[in-house]
């Protein structure tokens, strides 16, 4: 995980974005559906419609940052919300990244073996 700096909000989108969008999708979906300024310096996160995607958008200051990730097994918790934002911690954000259920803290995916 990329250390924010203090004060740095995280914002989750509630519902399901279309994953195929990139920066300046992002970005006005931050603007249009969440209300807020996409170069605030908080950190957004988009989850895709199947559940094991997220998209986390970021301005540092001189410039965006979109990250992706997608988990092999398990899907990231979502709250139940279908539209608006929902606001998170550092640590919450951690789990989630992981696949961890950060309102329970709990793995979706069990692995099966150690390698």
């Amino acid at each position: 995980m990329i250390g924010l700096p203090a004060g740095t909000r995280i914002w989750l989108a509630a519902g399901v974005t279309d994953m195929r969008c990139g920066f300046n999708g992002l970005a006005a979906k931050v603007e249009t559906a969440l209300a807020d300024d996409p170069f605030s310096g908080h950190v957004f996160v988009f989850r895709g419609r199947r559940g094991n995607v997220v998209k986390v958008l970021w301005s540092t200051g001189d410039g965006l940052c979109l990250l992706a990730k997608r988990l092999e097994h398990g899907y990231f918790i979502w709250p139940k919300a279908s539209s608006g934002k929902v606001h998170l911690t550092q640590a919450q954000l951690s789990m989630l990244l992981e696949g961890i259920n950060w309102k329970q803290p709990d793995r979706t995916w069990t692995p099966l073996s150690v390698l």
